[in-house]
Order: C-alpha cells, then structure tokens, then sequence
C-alpha cells in the first residue's frame, strides 16, 4: 500500500487518523478530476487469476506458501486460504491483440505455476467453487499466516456479532454457521479491469451495472458447495455472506451489505461510489503514518491515495471502482468482479471480450442506461442470473423478457462484435471469443450446466465424495487440453482410480443423509423408519443436533425378546446405547476398520468438533468400497 503504514490495530485514535487520512485522499482526488489529472488518452486492460490448490486426492491442499518461494515471481501472490494463489496479468493497451496478449501470458503463467505446483505433489484447477471443498476445510488453519487476513478476521467477526451464518437454496438447500470469514476462500474469479477516462466512468459503469445479469447467465461456472447443488454461480450468494459484518438483530434497518450490487445508478462521477461506501461503511484496518497527496499534486507527481484504495479494498462492489497509476500517471479503472474462474483460460477471456466488447458498443449505441431501466430491475436481473444461469430471464431495455442466451446472441452478440471492432481488436481475435461465446449460448453449456449434468449421469451408487472427486479430475484434464466448456465431454463418475487417496479418510464414503430420532420419541418409530429405510442403526441426536445415543437393530431386537408383548408406549431413551463409540470425520478408514472390529460393533456416528452428527459410516460401506477395488483389480 506504498507508503501507508497497515495496522492490525483498532485503537480508537489510530482509527480516527486512518479515517481523516481516507477523507484527504478524498479531497485530492476532487482536485484532480477538477482539474483533469486523470489519464483519458488511453485504454488498457488487465486481469487477476485465482486458482485452487488441490492434492492427489482432488481436495483442497495447503501448499501455497512453498510454491510461492519456489515461483519466486511478483506476478504471483497470496489469496485468503493457503490452498488459494492468485495471479495478476500485466495490463496491455486494448487495441489489436491486446485480448490475444491476456491470454497468452494467462496460459503462459498457469504452465509456469502447474510445473512447479508439480514439485510439491499439487495440481491446479480452475473453477468458481472447488466442487470437493468440506466445510471442516474452511478452518482457520487454511488461513494463510498474514497479519492482514488475520486482523480482518477478527474485525469482521466483532463486527458481525460472533457466528457467521449462510443460508441458500437451490436444487439442494444449505444451512450452516461458521466461526470465521474463510468462507469467503471457497470462491476464486478471474476479475478483469477496463480502464476509462473521468468523463465517461459514471455511464460506463452503469452499463456494465445493466450487463451484470446476462454476462453472469452465459460464465456460471460454480454450482456446487459442501456437495449441494445451489445457485448456478454460487460465488454471489456465498460471497455476500461470507463477509457480511451485518448483525441479524436490526431488521428494521435497509443495512446494506460490504459485498453488493451498490444502491443505485451513478449519476456523474466516481466519487459517488467513494463517497457511499466511506459513508456506509467503517473502515477495518487502520493506519500508523501517512503521505499527504497534496505535495505529490504540488511537485507534480501522481498521488498514491494509499487511505482511500485500503478502505476500498475492503468493500466488495461486483463492479468495484479502482483508481490506480500507471507510468506515472492516474487512472480510473472499473474492475469486473462477477466472472467465476474457469473453466479454461479461453472460456475466461472470452467472456472479459464479451463484457468488454459489449459495455463499449452499447455505451456507443445507447449511451448511460440510467434512464432506459430502473436500478432495481437491473438488480432484480442478477439475483435471477446468479440463481438460475441460462434458464434466466431478464427484462431488457426495451421493457421485454428474453431467453438469457436469446438475449445473448439476438442483442448482445452483435453490440460486442461492433464495441471490440470500434476499438481496434483484431478480426481473428474477434471471431475467436465471440465465437466461444455463440457455440456456448447455442449449446447452453456453461462450466455450471456441465458440472451438474456430469453429475446427474454418474452412478448413483457412488459416494458423493467420490463424484465430486471425479468431477475435479474430469476439470483438470479437459483444463490441460485448452477446450473450451462447450466441447467437454460430460465426467463419467469413473475417472477415480487413487483408491489409497480418496478413500483415506471416513469422510469419503459417510452416509450424509441420516434418519435419526430424539430419545423422547416412541421406540416404535425407530423400528418402523428400520424397516422402512432398510438400515440397521438410527443415531439419537437432540434439539441442535448433537449426538446423545444410538438405536441397533440388535439391541431393538433383544429388549422386545426380553420384554414380550407390552402394552405401554416406550421412548427412544430406555434402550438406546448412550455414549456409542464416535469417529470424526477426518478419522482414518483403517483407523475405524480398526474401532469397529475391536469393539465388535457395525457401525460409527460421525461428529464434527461439537459433538454434532455430521454423518454414519457401517460395515456395510465398507463392503461396498472393498467390492469395488476386488472388482478393478480383478480386471485388471
């Protein structure tokens, strides 16, 4: 932050000086638009790549710090979670093959970090939401070891009250509390920037407000968290959540949330955005020393404004405001947060022409939007975009409702061809990402749709860990050859063949879905959900879920021989076991093959830290893993 002087601290006067040290920057960034300091005789372009981290397994692996040293290269950095890296391209004039440019150096970066990750026994995916992330997962022991993760770790959980809480739905539903923001590291991006001048940010940035919901429709690419099927791009509902310093207890109040869509058009300048979000929001870091911006404008020099970009690196626009220098020189530039990564580097760069070609065309042809449609609709189109992908529909400018991909190829297409051609960029390249982005509207095959239809085809008979390993797999091949998402073949469900890796742990082939009872309820329940299910154990849990005993089919059999014919209602509690031997859900499989044999007993309830049922696992799933690996290696 050049010469800004970060602290962790929340000392209230260091907080006050950070804070009058944010409203100069403020003042000098006035100055300069009045003045016309901001470079407008250029255009440039630049992205940042985030990746996951994975093992031979295909879930997450912490590694990110000894790849870094090796890698050596400022061009790559720290993300949150230290199975995160993220890359930034170096920006180019968006003229000729500037796009051209972006991705090679994008694919020419990702080799150079798949070859070293190699050296540490890691693989790197390309993907919104890795679909084998766990929860356990988001503990802060992935955290990478920064004081700055750290210090806004602790601020924003004060902020937020304690816990904090995700809520969505789609297909599945999911429903969980957390106790730090590393929920925040499940999502990664390749966020692009477009450079703009002073005079046309205000219009600009509305439209790429007005074109959030069909650009997020066409590059879902993150169905998936914890194994339940939500939102086509779930990063934008997670995201919100996983940073929300909201407290639940003021539902009186329109508060609005650190990650949004904003809360309105811009009517003129960037310093509406500015303006709000200091307004809105208290400032979570602070600052020990401070260069006034004033005597760099009074030698001439470009302030660095190093307050005003920390506060803003701290609020989470899906079109983020970013000022910024580039030879010397001061610049506007709004930096496009709502594409996921992947699936391949030339799905991602064609959807940064895509956005790219059609904000400039439509600016060109339509001007500001702000006065074609309401803030709300717009925003109404995004929440509809991000549930539901290409079976959106959004309302468009001329008050109709169009088939995402209709609106796409009819509408969109033809304005991007015309906004990229207006800017130079070369034929061939223009055809090349476009083209990506027609056979995707005409296929409706986004990243999100081929996850969940690769899911849907594999055997139901496998574990969900399984599937969801697979799927990784599948990414990381069809990654490796350069194809984009349209042309994939669906994941099978048998590209698993790291037995030893995958089934290490009980948590691969745990039963999630588990009929359980309370120990105040008729035992005669218990035996029926038995027969009905075909189980042979129902865990007893109370009224926040945890474990309090366990129903065996033996032990149910041996009271009703022991008691008869009886004429009295009996509850879970007089048979239950109390205290059933337990096993977490990071428990070797050999170490529960070990548990179950020595103490004779077919089954093991899975808790989590706080005793809470999280699963079961039997011997007869492990009858079923061993069936399969006699089976394959009999094949073989």
């Amino acid at each position: 932050m050049g010469e800004l002087s970060v602290t962790v601290s929340r000392d209230a006067e260091q907080m006050r000086f950070f804070m009058k040290c944010v409203l100069r920057d403020m003042e000098a960034l006035d100055r300069m638009l009045a003045e016309g300091h901001i470079e407008s005789d250029r255009r440039r372009i630049g992205a940042e790549q985030e990746v996951f981290l994975v093992d031979q397994a295909f879930g997450p692996k912490l590694s990110a710090e000894s790849i870094l040293a090796e890698l050596d290269d400022p061009h790559f950095t720290h993300e949150l979670a230290l199975f995160n890296i993220e890359y930034n391209l170096d920006p180019v004039d968006f003229r000729g093959h500037g796009l051209r440019e972006i991705e090679m150096q994008a694919v020419e970066l990702l080799d150079r970090l798949r070859e070293v990750a190699a050296h540490h026994d890691t693989q790197v995916v390309l993907t919104g939401i890795l679909p084998t992330l766990r929860q356990r997962d988001m503990s802060l022991a992935a955290m990478t070891p920064k004081p700055r993760y750290k210090a806004l770790n602790e601020v924003m959980t004060a902020m937020r009250g304690g816990t904090f809480r995700l809520r969505l739905r789609g297909v599945d539903e999911l429903r969980l509390e957390h106790d730090s923001m590393m929920l925040e590291a499940c999502n990664t991006s390749f966020q692009v920037h477009l450079q703009v001048s002073a005079e046309e940010f205000a219009p600009l940035y509305n439209v790429s407000q007005l074109l959030a919901a069909p650009v997020v429709s066409l590059a879902c690419n993150s169905p998936l968290l914890f194994e339940r099927r939500l939102w086509r791009e779930t990063r934008l509902g997670l995201f919100q959540q996983s940073v929300d310093t909201r407290k639940a207890d003021v539902p009186e109040r329109s508060l609005v949330p650190r990650v949004s869509f904003g809360t309105q058009w811009v009517r003129e300048s960037v310093t509406e955005i500015f303006r709000e979000d200091v307004s809105r929001f208290r400032a979570l870091l602070g600052s020990e020393s401070y260069t006034d911006p004033f005597e760099a404008l009074e030698r001439g020099e470009a302030p660095s404004l190093d307050a005003l970009r920390l506060h803003n690196g701290t609020v989470y626009r899906w079109n983020r405001a970013c000022y910024g220098i580039s030879d010397g020189k001061p610049h506007l530039r709004i930096e496009n947060r709502l594409l996921p990564a992947g699936p391949t580097i030339l799905d991602e760069v064609a959807n940064a022409a895509f956005w790219l070609g059609a904000v400039l065309g439509f600016h060109a042809e339509h001007g500001d939007p702000q006065h074609l449609m309401s803030f709300d609709e717009a925003k109404a189109n995004l929440v509809d975009a991000a549930r539901l992908g290409l079976d959106a529909r959004p309302k468009w400018i001329d008050g109709k409702r169009y088939e995402a991909a209709d609106l796409v190829l009819e509408h969109l297409l033809p304005l991007a061809d015309r906004g990229l051609e207006a800017h130079g960029i070369d034929a061939d390249d223009r055809e090349r990402y476009l083209g990506v982005i027609t056979s995707r509207a005409k296929q409706g095959r986004t990243g999100a749709r081929w996850q969940i239809r690769s899911l849907a085809g594999m055997a139901k008979d496998t574990g969900a860990a399984e599937r969801s390993a697979s799927l990784v797999k599948a990414m990381i091949q069809n990654q490796r050859t350069g194809q984009p998402v349209h042309d994939w073949e669906l994941a099978s469900g048998g590209e698993i063949d790291a037995w030893k890796e995958h089934y290490g742990q009980v948590s691969s082939f745990m039963t999630s879905d588990i009929f359980t009872v309370h120990q105040d309820e008729l035992l005669d329940l218990a035996a029926k959900m038995m027969d009905w299910s075909h189980i042979r154990h129902v865990p007893v849990e109370d009224d926040e879920h945890h474990l309090v005993g366990l129903v065996s089919h033996r032990r149910m059999l041996r009271f009703l021989l022991s008691e008869g014919s009886r004429d009295r209602e009996v509850a879970v509690s007089e048979i239950m076991e109390r205290d059933p031997i337990t096993v977490a859900p990071d428990c070797s499989s050999l170490d529960a093959i070990r548990l179950m044999k020595e103490h004779r007993i077919a089954c093991l309830p899975v808790v989590d830290s706080k005793q809470k049922l999280v699963g079961i696992v039997t011997d007869h799933d492990f009858m079923d893993v061993a069936g399969q690996l006699l089976q394959q290696k009999l094949s073989e």
